[in-house]
């Protein structure tokens, strides 16, 4: 589209499809304006930081709509829960796990019945113009029965509402959608499927076909936690990758399953990517040599990565970030990516989401039910001091995809750069991994 269009006629036809908000014709001062405050007020906030001029923000709208975006790793924008439905799941007596998993299935999949959130939802897409979401569908751990519920919520999702949110499984697919004006989801599952039987390697690591079959392409060896492939990034001894991870990444090599090592510990990242044979990454992270935090990378294992031809997505985790934690921190761990490793290896993968502006009014309804567990063995964080801010949140919200268009333009990245961090690195590692 970029290249076959110039500037003028480009925003033209942009405004005309709603991608640049109904006040976009008022002038550049609006161009990011939607009318929905809850997309708005970050953009603002995040427009008080980078302070652009106009012909700054009218390129960046250009760009960034023009472009295909990729999101390495994230969630699509979640739902309000239906307050009437939950108040009769508690006035039934529905324990605090039933309502965990029925808050979490409205929350993914409520948009497929109520109008109101599938509006929401696709109003936040076009507002942040990612074309794909490389969308955790699996609950943190190995257990295949766990890791299967989120990949049935989106599995209905995408069935639900369908054709314009489409499940994909390969690279070509997402440049369609752009072409076409749709959206979609690729899948990816906070573990590797275990029987935990441990019968056999082999028989050990066979869902991972299996879950393959059912459209995942990419998943975590390990989370914050040790697990029998390798520590976690919460562990305070890195004891790196074990014999059986190893056996688990040739597995995932030979499936078609990209690794990603964003929450495993430093040594268990470097040994995953000198045991891949095929492009690998840590899909949301952040350099731990701009900010030491556990759960950042630190250049030798970003290096180890890069050397694997494959990619490191910086999140929007304020916390990770570091310093102030807002959109310029954000921008300080992709530049120093780009310039230290090649643009070829950078992405987002914000690890936040947008939700719907409703979800506060339907919570105010709800009754209080059983209490779940406050402890939950996944979040087991090691302590830090770090005080994020509302401005810092805000700044890196999921909608403001725009906002880090324009920052890396500010940053005086080529849009040949920018393109490769919005979408095309995680494209090409997509299709190394043998779905093209």
């Amino acid at each position: 589209m970029t290249q076959a269009l110039t500037r003028r006629p480009l925003l033209k036809l942009l405004i005309g499809t709603g991608l640049l908000g109904r006040r976009a014709h008022a002038g550049n001062q609006a161009i990011w304006a939607t009318g929905n405050p809850s997309i708005d007020k970050p953009r603002e906030i995040a427009l008080k930081l980078l302070k652009p001029t106009a012909a700054q923000l009218e390129r960046a709208w250009e760009l960034h709509f023009g472009s295909t975006i990729f999101e390495s790793y994230g969630f699509a924008p979640r739902c309000a829960p239906d307050a009437e439905a939950l108040n009769a799941a508690i006035e039934e007596g529905a324990s605090a796990a039933e309502l965990s998993d029925l808050r979490e299935t409205m929350s993914m999949s409520r948009h497929v019945d109520n109008p109101r959130e599938r509006e929401e939802f696709f109003a936040a897409f076009r507002a942040a113009g990612v074309t794909c979401i490389f969308q955790n569908t699996g609950e943190e751990g190995s257990d295949p029965m766990r890791l299967i519920k989120r990949l049935a919520h989106f599995t209905r999702a995408t069935d639900g509402l369908q054709p314009a949110l489409r499940k994909i499984t390969g690279a070509k697919a997402i440049e369609a959608l752009k072409a076409r004006g749709e959206v979609g989801l690729c899948f990816t599952t906070n573990g590797v499927p275990l029987m935990q039987r441990w019968e056999s390697v082999r028989d050990e690591l066979r869902f991972i076909r299996i879950f393959h079959e059912l459209g995942t392409r990419m998943m975590h060896v390990t989370y914050n936690r040790r697990n029998p492939l390798g520590d976690g990034a919460g562990e305070p001894h890195d004891g790196g990758l074990s014999d059986f991870g190893r056996a688990a990444i040739g597995e995932m090599n030979r499936v078609g399953v990209i690794v990603d090592t964003a929450h495993s510990g430093w040594k268990t990242a470097h040994d995953a990517a000198k045991a891949s044979q095929r492009p690998m990454v840590a899909s949301h992270t952040t350099c731990a040599s701009l900010y030491k935090h556990f759960r950042g990378k630190p250049d030798e294992t970003i290096k180890a990565i890069c050397d694997t031809d494959g990619v490191v997505g910086i999140c929007c985790i304020p916390r990770f970030l570091g310093g102030k934690g807002d959109i310029t921190a954000l921008l300080d761990h992709l530049d120093h990516l780009i310039k230290r490793f090649g643009a070829r290896h950078a992405a987002i993968g914000c690890d936040v989401s947008y939700t719907s502006r409703f979800e506060k009014e339907e919570r105010l309804k709800l009754r209080k039910g059983p209490a779940g567990s406050s402890d939950r063995w996944e979040h087991l964080w090691p302590r830090d001091d770090y005080v994020t801010t509302l401005e810092a949140e805000q700044s890196v919200a999921w909608t403001n995809w725009p906002m880090f268009t324009l920052g890396m333009i500010q940053r005086g990245h080529s849009d040949e750069t920018i393109r490769q961090v919005l979408g095309g690195n995680m494209l090409r590692v997509l299709a190394a991994n043998g779905s093209p």
